[in-house]
């Protein structure tokens, strides 16, 4: 399949434009999607292709168009939501929470909200504590609602794609400092399945399982363990609901160590779900516990020193790798 390397923002760009052309039931809406194109571009001459009615700006009101996109999704129409920030999902959690996540249970299936709710997350830029928050946790743990979080521009476009086809509410989270990453992406039209993860680099010393930025991180620090002759596995979930349990489990097999990596805060993530689930379900395979790299309990400050040491880094993979395999 012929191949063309362009950036993550614009995979996911292809996959918007891509959606519409296919299904003109798929229209946008959010702050400054339209004219300016979206605070990094991503829509950017979206409004002059497909016209305001289908790349709507709104005001600075995420729960009250959030709601109307969950009412626009019940009465047919495929909504793709954006909110600028992932830390303003704070403010219209019941059109999601309780109205988009439950409506196709209550309803006996008879309604569906086929709704995607597009949000950058993540730290890094310097955006300090209201601006730089992981709160993929927070969604994981409502059930209706799934969560997507791409690491490269080949995921972030087939994965796009698929959850804007979805007949359930997705979380498609998009790290602000993978936007300007490249990848390869086939020119013809691919999609990628939600729930199923994809095992970065085979290993047989220690399985290290990471979403997001954080693959990048844990595929550095397997070259640096590589050098001391450390073999790890490193598995992108790609989606935290559906979870891949399969891949995840096979590895753990395999390797009988893990490490789960995460740009969240420690307290309460993803990485503490995970890790209950393989203590509960693959114990007998583990020669030590399970290890969770993440961000500390504070919130993420505005200086860049401070930052950097308030979340991951490459040096600590590599030492909760060495301490699970003392």
């Amino acid at each position: 399949m012929p191949m063309k390397e362009i950036t993550y923002s614009q995979a996911i760009s292809e996959a918007l434009q891509e959606e519409m052309l296919r299904d003109k039931n798929v229209f946008l809406l959010g702050e400054d999607v339209g004219v300016m194109g979206n605070v990094f571009g991503i829509t950017r001459g979206f409004r002059e292709k497909f016209t305001p009615a289908r790349v709507i700006d709104t005001p600075i009101s995420e729960s009250g168009f959030t709601g109307m996109a969950v009412g626009a999704a019940l009465r047919g129409l495929r909504p793709v939501v954006e909110i600028m920030y992932i830390d303003f999902l704070t403010v219209c959690m019941d059109p999601i929470v309780n109205q988009a996540a439950k409506t196709r249970y209550m309803s006996g299936g008879k309604l569906k909200a086929p709704l995607v709710i597009r949000v950058p997350g993540g730290c890094g830029r310097r955006n300090a504590a209201q601006h730089s928050q992981s709160l993929e946790a927070l969604l994981t743990h409502i059930p209706g609602l799934k969560v997507v979080m791409p690491s490269t521009p080949y995921d972030a476009k087939g994965l796009l794609k698929t959850a804007i086809r979805d007949d359930d509410p997705v979380a498609f989270i998009e790290h602000k400092l993978l936007f300007a990453t490249k990848g390869l992406v086939p020119e013809e039209e691919y999609l990628i399945p939600l729930g199923k993860a994809e095992v970065k680099r085979q290993g047989r010393d220690v399985t290290v399982i990471a979403t997001s930025r954080q693959v990048l991180t844990a595929l550095e620090a397997a070259k640096i363990l590589a050098r001391e002759g450390i073999e790890a596995e490193v598995i992108d979930l790609r989606s935290l609901v559906p979870l891949d349990w399969d891949t995840v489990l096979q590895s753990v097999i395999k390797t009988n160590r893990v490490v789960i990596v995460q740009e969240a805060v420690k307290r309460s993530g993803f990485a503490a779900e995970l890790s209950a689930q393989i203590m509960e379900e693959a114990f007998d395979y583990l020669d030590a516990p399970v290890m969770r790299v993440a961000a500390l309990n504070v919130p993420l400050p505005f200086s860049p020193a401070l930052e950097d040491l308030a979340f991951p880094q490459t040096g600590d993979v590599v030492a909760a790798v060495k301490q699970a395999l003392r």
